[in-house]
C-alpha cells in the first residue's frame, strides 16, 4: 500500500472522533526540498503539513510550538507529540509519514494514537 505524493495542497480527513468527520486544509511536502524546509521561518500554519516519507522531525530555527503526528503505513497514527522550537525528534520505527500542525490543534480535530486518517490530495486539470 504504497503511497507516493507530489508537492501540493489537499484535505486530511480525519474520522471517529468527537467531533465527527473533520475535514482540514494540507499542505503536502513530498519532495526532498519540500520536507526539508517544512515549516521553517513560518509564525503559523494554515491547517496541516504532510510530510512523506518521514520517519522524524526537528523544531530547530521555528518560531512556534507544533503538534507532530506520526503516521505508518495504512495512515493510522502512531503517536502524537507537541515539539517546542529547538527539538529533536526520536524516530519512530513504523512511522512513514509525518503530520505538522500549531500545537494544540491535533487535540481538537480529534488526532490522536489509534486513528486512522485519509489524505485527499487535490489534483488539478488545466
Amino acid at each position: 500500500m504504497a503511497r507516493r505524493w507530489r508537492d501540493g495542497w489537499g484535505t486530511l480527513v480525519v474520522e471517529g472522533g468527537e467531533r465527527g468527520v473533520v475535514r482540514i486544509p494540507l499542505e503536502i511536502a513530498a519532495s526532498y526540498r519540500a520536507r526539508t524546509k517544512g515549516l521553517l521561518g513560518r509564525e503559523s500554519v494554515d491547517g496541516a503539513l504532510l510530510l512523506s516519507p518521514a520517519s522524524s522531525v526537528h523544531t530547530f530555527r521555528m518560531r512556534m510550538p507544533i503538534d507532530v503526528a506520526y503516521l505508518d503505513r495504512r495512515l493510522r497514527v502512531i503517536a502524537v507529540r507537541t515539539m517546542r522550537p529547538g527539538r529533536l525528534g526520536a524516530p519512530r520505527l513504523r512511522a512513514r509519514h509525518v503530520l505538522e500542525a500549531e500545537a494544540g490543534a491535533m487535540v481538537g480535530w480529534g488526532l490522536r494514537a489509534g486513528v486512522r486518517v485519509v489524505i485527499e490530495a487535490a489534483t488539478f486539470h488545466g
